[in-house]
Parts: structure tokens; sequence; C-alpha cells
């Protein structure tokens, strides 16, 4: 015995209230996650917390390492020797990539960083560079391939938290509903249809 799927039945909608869409899509910036559970979408919010901070701390973890530091693949440096455009894309991630701008606008304004962490490297030799800095090169001579991997699993956490705070301004895509098999039916063949009783009676054998 088979059975058919009627393609009478319309598809289900549910409505998903967005709130204040500015201020859903700026907390998304803020924390991955943080916009969709202001606004009631808690699986989503928890979904997307635990993929985009995953693949950012993951990230931290393959450009750390006790001699150089921990979260060196993370900076703010814009010179004529290192512009760091990477940065654009992992301060989508929000709030976790902050602490490399204080830590840049520290060193920029003749400060020491506050210890390693997303601190930017010293961009001489590193017999060079000054105390509490760590010259680029050790970074690299230090981390190896690791640093580059680093430098894109962050970098595509910031560009994923994009894609989920344009979800949490703008709401989900749903796909218009179709029009009934019978209705496309009825379009194509608008005169081809059963002749009622009055017309068959008139009809002769």
């Amino acid at each position: 015995m088979t059975t058919q799927k009627s393609d009478s039945l319309e598809p289900t909608t549910e409505t998903v209230h967005l709130k204040d869409p500015a201020l859903a899509a700026l907390l998304a910036w803020l924390i991955p996650g943080l916009g969709h559970f202001y606004q009631g979408r808690w699986a989503k919010a928890v979904l997307l917390f635990v993929c985009i901070m995953g693949t950012f701390v993951y990230g931290l973890y393959l450009g750390s390492d006790p001699a150089v530091g921990w979260g060196r693949v993370v900076y703010w440096t814009w010179q004529p020797g290192e512009k760091r455009l990477y940065y654009f894309c992992q301060i989508g991630v929000g709030l976790p990539a902050v602490p490399a701008i204080i830590q840049a606008i520290r060193v920029h304004g003749g400060e020491g960083p506050m210890g390693t962490f997303m601190a930017p490297p010293f961009l001489g030799a590193e017999k060079n560079a000054p105390p509490g800095r760590i010259a680029l090169d050790q970074i690299h001579r230090r981390l190896g391939r690791y640093f580059e991997l680093g430098t894109i699993y962050t970098a595509v956490a910031g560009l994923l938290n994009i894609l989920a705070i344009f979800d949490a301004w703008a709401g989900p895509v749903i796909p218009a509903p179709h029009p009934k098999k019978e209705d496309k039916d009825d379009e194509k063949h608008p005169d081809d249809k059963a002749p009622s009783p009055a017309d068959a009676s008139t009809v002769k054998s």
C-alpha cells in the first residue's frame, strides 16, 4: 500500500518577533547569539554562540604559545610595515576581539601593552624590541603554520557572526508559499473543465 503526499497542503509558517531589530543586531555583534537570545530564539542563539565562539577560541588556541603569549593572531596595527587587514574580519565577533584595540591604543600611545594577550607585535628586529614587546618574526618562527591557521579561524568566526547579525536584524529568510497544484492546473487550462449537468443534457448521442 502506497501513500501520496497531498499537494493541497499549505506550508505552515511561524511568526518571528524581532522586537527592536537595531538593538538585536547590536547585541548580536557584542556577543554571538545574544541578539537571538533577546528575541527569544534560544535554540539558534545557543547554536550560534557555540559554533562561532568555538571557532574563534580554537583560532586563539592555535595562535598561542607560552614563549610568545596568548592570542597573538588577533591584533590591530596600521603602520607602513604592517597593515592588519585580517582584523576587519576578526572584529566581527564583537567584544572578544576588542582587547586588541585597547592594546593597540596603549602601544601607539607610547605605553607598554597590558601583557601579551592580543598585543600588537614589534615590527623591527627582535634584538631591538622594547621591554614587554615581542617581535613579529619571533612569533612567526615560534608558531609556524599555526599562525596562519589561527588567523584564518578567527577571521572566519568574525565573518560568520556578520551573517548572524544580519539574521538578528532582518529575520530568517522565508520563501513565498507555492500555489496549490489545482490552482496551477486551472491557470494553465481555464477552459478545460468538466461540463456541468445542464450542459451535458444538451449534448445528443
